[in-house]
């Protein structure tokens, strides 16, 4: 197939190249530079962790919480990557004969995501050397992504747009400022953020690309698409946070009341909603782009969606 882009949108693909390869890094080389985790650190910062609503926990039982969650936070990219590079390969198919910036652009694209998934099953196995046995991740990758992308293409590429704007935010704002954290953990994170901001240039462009094609009937299936997608993936941290929470209160050995195992509960479930779903709906440039192809209407389904999950 030969697509044509405009001009303007042929010069941010190839400045998206140029940054590629100015921060390209290796996993041992830069990254992990055969360093381990030191339990002793925090993992997740207090604002993505959301821990200090936690008054009963021990300040060990805090850091612990931290490193909790920090393992998943690594998986949960790691699975969401399964299909962001299925649906990008997917994409790079329509400049195979034509833009071949755009084409180089996204190949790009896929081999970093991919990288990135090496990444985070690398940094899974050193979390498991260090940490208690009995974690289990929710949900299978492959059976996920195979589910995701039985979705309208709109509806996973405003999901994948939606995914990497939060990276992004994340790190800006609760990763890098914060001092206290494991230096590996930080790092981790820190090199994610370099390829990922590139990648919602991207995405930005192929989704508005998409959109133009698109009739308003289409347009309103899609937004139904999301808003299921968005649910899934509520569903999937629901299922995070019941593991995480036996695993949580089962390496504690101290008992909690039922109170405090439900406080548990509901603070692994608040912290994981917030990361994986509402900061980034709550994205400037989520909501101006999203903004820009939906009517009020449409907008107003995505918003009553998104409600239940704020009352957390």
């Amino acid at each position: 197939m030969q697509t044509q882009i405009p001009d303007s949108d042929t010069a941010r693909f190839a400045r998206c190249i140029e940054i590629s390869k100015r921060v390209r890094w290796d996993i041992d080389e830069d990254v992990i530079r055969g360093r381990t985790f030191d339990m002793t650190q925090t993992f997740l910062p207090r604002g993505l962790s959301k821990v200090d609503d936690l008054t009963f926990l021990l300040d060990g039982e805090k850091r612990f919480f931290s490193q909790v969650q920090g393992r998943t936070y690594a998986n949960i990219f790691g699975l969401v990557e399964r299909f962001i590079v299925a649906k990008i390969q997917e994409v790079s198919l329509d400049y195979t004969l034509s833009d071949q910036t755009a084409l180089e652009a996204l190949v790009r694209f896929s081999d970093e995501e991919l990288k990135h998934q090496d990444l985070f099953r690398r940094i899974d196995a050193l979390a498991a050397k260090q940490m208690p046995a009995g974690y289990r991740q929710a949900g299978d990758p492959d059976a996920i992504a195979k589910a995701v992308l039985g979705m309208d293409s709109w509806a996973v590429l405003v999901l994948t747009l939606h995914i990497e704007l939060f990276t992004q935010l994340h790190y800006r704002e609760s990763l890098e400022p914060d001092e206290t954290l494991s230096p590996l953990f930080k790092d981790i994170f820190l090199f994610h953020w370099k390829e990922e901001s590139q990648h919602a240039v991207m995405d930005e462009i192929e989704l508005r690309r998409l959109d133009a094609t698109m009739t308003a009937e289409q347009r309103n299936k899609a937004v139904d698409d999301f808003i299921a997608l968005v649910g899934a993936v509520d569903g999937l941290l629901q299922d995070q946070t019941a593991e995480d929470t036996r695993y949580f209160l089962e390496v504690c050995g101290r008992r909690f009341s039922d109170s405090e195992q439900q406080a548990v509960y509901d603070g692994f479930l608040k912290a994981y909603r917030w990361q994986y779903i509402l900061s980034g709906a709550q994205h400037r440039s989520f909501q101006r782009i999203l903004g820009d192809l939906i009517d009020e209407s449409q907008a107003q389904r995505v918003n009553d969606a998104l409600r239940p999950l704020m009352a957390t």
